[in-house]
């Protein structure tokens, strides 16, 4: 049987078995929009750790990854900072934001934002932040499918076609089974995502090089560039090192499909486990991803899109049984992500738009018919974008946290009590302030002193934040002493579940 046979085959029966999980997951579901969206707040520790790591890697670490150590050589490491930083943020800012949900009943990042700030526009412009920067990383994911079964295929499935069908699938179990089919599926796509990225690499280090350390031995002998800072191409100043740091850890925690995550967890023993233990698995990923971009530059220098060297390389080199399980795992990793964005921005539109401006008090069963259609438009959205393709994928999750970042002022503003640093005024001025400067510093003049324009984006939005704040009015005494002092509570007294 040709490998091409055998690797389409092994992706169509993972993507059966998550159509599956959807429909079970359909079964369980009560009609409850909490249920629908939140997993009903009941998510324990196994299940939220592989939906939230399988989610924070995707086609990004799968196949972007690789074409980064490909092209910029062993600066992407920086990955390894960036992963222990979101464990950090998680246990310390994702256990306040789980209290603020359970005690206020928040659903979107928006619902914690806009009753602190007592602001409707401070819904909406978080919600458009929310919502526009998600859909690029819809894209993100969608071109990643698009790539995994075209390369399975041998081509006989066309780009387009290919991220068609997965689309479809991803939006038909979410359709289904809500939030619930999603972790279902992530456990499943959590693990096999990264058995499968180990294994793929090994067997191809073993193959081509005799192990991992004669692969070493040489990129330092032919290909020493891949070595060193800023490496081949100039990339990796110590400028972009920060400011992918700070965009890929804070930037993508702060996206609504993370950040609604930390209002699902059961407890919030169950945010600090995952925060404590998420760097492992997130970190030691890349490991196997350096072994594959930097090896690939050896036997295959002229690849024509860096983002395809892992399965181009599986295809050639592995047999067909293990590439077809290698790339139903890269299919994991990108679905995983993808059915979480829809989700997120699915929650978004339904509660912070449709039941919030256009039909309030409508029954439960409304509510998640209008959500299932939003999947719909989404879908179709996230596919005429990816149809557009983009060679790094890298490139596009990082527009994605920079816009989602700017959401930091804010959200900190909320979760640290303390002085009113932050008003209603200030935080939409520094929302603005920092996606024009994004705007600027990623579009007009690229990375200004080499720093990666993110950051700029967010250092004007946490100046303009803090000047405006000083001269408006801040949120009420009522209001901050209600919100800061659960928060308080929660911090000095511990877990309130």
């Amino acid at each position: 049987m040709e490998a091409w046979v055998v690797a389409t085959g092994l992706i169509f029966v993972y993507l059966v078995a998550t159509i599956v999980l959807g429909a079970i997951a359909n079964r369980r579901m009560s009609v409850d929009l909490e249920d629908f969206l939140l997993y009903g707040r009941k998510a324990g520790f196994i299940v939220l750790y592989l939906t939230v790591v399988a989610t924070y890697h995707s086609a990004f670490a799968f196949l972007g990854s690789g074409g980064f150590f490909y092209t910029h050589g062993i600066g992407f490491w920086a990955a390894g900072a960036w992963t222990v930083l979101v464990g950090a943020i998680t246990y310390v800012l994702g256990s306040r934001i789980w209290v603020l949900g359970k005690t206020f009943g928040y659903i979107t990042p928006a619902d914690l934002l806009a009753d602190f700030y007592e602001s409707d526009a401070v819904r909406v412009v978080t919600a458009i932040v929310s919502v526009l920067f998600t859909i690029i990383y819809i894209q993100a994911q969608a071109v990643g499918l698009g790539y995994i079964l075209s390369v399975a295929s041998g081509d006989r499935i066309s780009f387009e076609l290919g991220t068609l069908i997965l689309l479809i699938v991803a939006a038909g179990y979410l359709i289904a089974g809500g939030l619930r089919a999603v972790y279902w599926t992530d456990v499943i796509q959590g693990v096999w995502m990264y058995v499968a990225v180990w294994a793929g690499a090994l067997v191809l280090a073993f193959k081509l090089f005799g192990g991992p350390f004669e692969l070493w031995r040489q990129v330092a002998a032919e290909r020493p560039d891949l070595l060193t800072l800023p490496g081949p191409e100039g990339y990796f100043t110590p400028g972009m090192w920060f400011g992918m740091i700070v965009v890929l850890s804070f930037g993508i925690v702060f996206q609504p499909h993370l950040f609604i995550r930390y209002y699902t967890a059961v407890s919030a023993r169950t945010i600090k486990l995952l925060g404590a233990t998420t760097p492992i698995y997130l970190m030691t990923l890349y490991i196997p991803a350096a072994l594959v971009g930097l090896g690939g530059a050896l036997v295959m220098p002229d690849i024509a899109i860096p983002d395809r060297i892992f399965p181009e390389m599986l295809f050639a080199y592995a047999p067909a049984w293990l590439t077809g399980a290698i790339l139903a795992g890269a299919t994991a990793a990108a679905m995983s992500t993808l059915d979480s964005m829809l989700h997120a921005n699915m929650t978004v539109l339904t509660r912070d738009v449709y039941q919030r401006y256009i039909r309030t008090g409508a029954s439960q069963d409304h509510y998640i018919l209008i959500g299932r259609l939003i999947v719909v438009a989404l879908l179709a959205v996230g596919y005429f974008l990816s149809v557009g393709t983009f060679d790094f994928l890298v490139q596009l999750v990082a527009l994605s946290g920079s816009g989602a970042l700017q959401l930091m002022p804010a959200v900190l503003g909320v979760c640290f009590p303390g002085r009113h640093l932050t008003t209603k005024a200030g935080v939409i001025a520094g929302i603005g302030a920092g996606l024009a400067t994004l705007c600027v510093t990623l579009i007009v003049v690229p990375h200004p002193l080499g720093l990666h324009g993110g950051v700029w984006g967010l250092l004007v939005n946490f100046v303009v934040t803090f000047a405006v704040s000083r001269f408006t009015l801040p949120p009420s005494d009522g209001t901050v002493s209600r919100i800061h002092g659960a928060v308080e509570r929660f911090v000095y007294e511990g877990d309130p579940a």
